[in-house]
């Protein structure tokens, strides 16, 4: 995404902008400021983003949409709240809010951020001469913020790795998935808008991966869901892997991220001990109804014990009870990946799976519930295609050879080798 110019970010376009229905406000009715022909005094108390309050900005004419907003991911930043809480003690509190203003606040979008300018983010500035778009765009506003990891992955920004297939062949967008719906933070408390019993009230997500699964893949894919396709492969594993499993291809991970504030500018940065590219399979670490898979792709995050060191020691004490290769769902599916070629791409392929010998030790107890103990066993290679082999393994007599995988296990100061059929 190519930066504003200083001048196109404030450019108001005085030829469209006036008949539309925002056009029809004036600008101190949300900007404040004083009506004058001169600049200083004009300027006088100015706000140059009025939905950081969308009560006062929007609430008058989009009431549904604000009195949601407190439930929105985007504004309320709970899902690194929920991380945090989890990891750190109520008495490291303060330190870890002086850290949060400083390195995570940023991250929240106003109704503008993503309806009139770029987020600011990323610099902000209007997009369309002060137009207001209905539907985001998808470069300017969403990969702007969600670019590193979503926007190069879908948009197929790393050399050698294709274009998502949604991007790819059906060019559809962001929001043909995150519907404004999700994005306005309608929460999952059917009692916001609809009287019922007590028992239809649960909790708004705390999290991106929280509560029903939307969107899924098999809202779209029914028959893959529900096995009435013609796929072998879907009717034996619809149920216990998740989508991304056969129809990912390699995506980013990174590792050991540190927080400071520059002494030479007193502004706050950042920096990882890497990025890198990464493929693996491991347990699903939020197992639930609505996300039911038992082997689901995982993605390293780049917390680090140490993380936030500059603001105060031992700040993550409960470290270890979340883990560090998380749950996650690519942004890059394909039809047809190195999964998807045969049975023998990921049964006996220890490369693909999440084992202890992949892990660092400081981060193995954190992460032993989505260590594969044992990876899928490897069948005879007599089998000339798919359907061969899986109306073999339906048949009782099927012999099946075992691949043997030694697993290191540390107990204590000992390393133990572990030979696992």
């Amino acid at each position: 995404m190519a930066p504003l110019e200083p001048w196109e970010k404030v450019l108001v376009d005085s030829e469209s902008y006036p008949d539309t229905v925002h056009g029809q406000v004036s600008c101190i009715e949300c900007h404040g400021g004083v009506q004058s022909a001169d600049k200083a005094e004009a300027h006088t108390g100015l706000i140059a983003n009025p939905s950081n309050n969308p009560e006062q900005a929007c609430g008058d004419c989009h009431p549904n949409i604000v009195e949601l907003d407190q439930y929105n991911l985007h504004t309320n930043l709970e899902g690194y709240w929920t991380v945090l809480d989890t990891r750190s003690a109520p008495a490291n509190h303060p330190e870890l809010e002086g850290m949060f203003s400083n390195h995570c606040s940023s991250c929240h979008a106003s109704c503008g951020e993503c309806h009139v300018s770029q987020p600011n983010l990323v610099g902000g500035g209007l997009i369309d001469g002060h137009n207001f778009n209905k539907t985001p765009s998808m470069t300017r506003n969403c990969t702007a913020c969600h670019g590193s990891r979503v926007g190069n992955e879908y948009l197929g920004k790393h050399e050698g790795l294709m274009a998502d297939v949604h991007f790819r062949q059906g060019r559809m967008t962001c929001v043909d998935c995150h519907t404004g719906h999700e994005m306005h933070g309608q929460p999952d408390n059917c009692q916001a808008c609809h009287e019922g019993p007590e028992a239809n009230m649960p909790v708004p997500a705390d999290h991106r991966y929280d509560g029903v699964q939307n969107p899924s893949c098999e809202a779209c894919h029914v028959t893959v869901a529900t096995g009435q396709d013609d796929i072998l492969m879907h009717q034996q594993h619809a149920g216990d892997l998740s989508c991304q499993v056969c129809h990912s291809i390699s995506y980013t991970s990174c590792d050991g991220c540190h927080v400071e504030v520059s002494e030479a500018t007193g502004n706050p940065f950042y920096a990882t001990d890497g990025s890198y590219f990464t493929f693996i399979i491991g347990k699903n670490p939020i197992k639930s109804y609505d996300r039911p898979y038992e082997y689901v792709t995982l993605r390293h995050v780049p917390v680090a014990k140490d993380s936030f060191a500059f603001y105060g020691d031992n700040l993550l004490p409960n470290y270890d009870d979340l883990p560090t290769w998380t749950y996650t769902t690519p942004h890059n599916i394909q039809r047809n990946t190195p999964q998807t070629e045969t049975c023998y791409a990921c049964h006996g392929n220890a490369d693909l799976f999440l084992t202890i010998d992949k892990i660092a030790p400081e981060e193995i107890e954190a992460n032993l519930s989505v260590i594969v103990d044992e990876i899928p066993v490897s069948v005879r290679r007599e089998y000339p295609d798919v359907e061969a082999l899986l109306n073999a393994l339906n048949e009782p007599e099927v012999t099946v050879t075992p691949v043997i995988t030694t697993t290191p296990i540390i107990t204590g100061s000992e390393v133990i080798t572990n030979t696992t059929p």
